[in-house]
């Protein structure tokens, strides 16, 4: 099977250590539990297989602001953050506020 989303364990482990995050952590956003995630990591540069589990790491890496960047031009795959660590920083604290919740959208 071809993956939907070319995701390896080292991507998985550069993108947490980009943004800091505990596999515990990364492993509830991903919903997965953390033996699995651990597994995909200890895969090094092999491909995640699975379609769910990869679509589930993708979704971890867009909430924590990480963006995977495929091969091209003779360089390898790797990960780099979709905001600044500023911005990062900013939209965890502003989203762990709390306060009353409401629609993103403007009208």
């Amino acid at each position: 099977m071809t993956p939907k989303y070319e995701v390896t364990g080292r991507l998985i482990a550069a993108g947490r250590a980009l943004v800091e995050v505990g596999r515990e952590d990364f492993a509830k956003a991903a919903g997965l539990s953390v033996e699995v995630l651990t597994l995909l990591e200890a895969g090094g540069s092999a491909w995640v297989d699975s379609e769910d589990d990869a679509e589930a790491i993708v979704r971890a890496f867009d909430a924590f602001g990480i963006v995977i960047v495929d091969e091209a031009d003779g360089l390898g795959a790797g990960v780099r953050l979709k905001f600044t660590r500023q911005d990062v920083k900013q939209i965890v604290r502003l989203e762990t506020e709390g306060g009353m919740s409401r629609l993103d959208d403007a009208p």
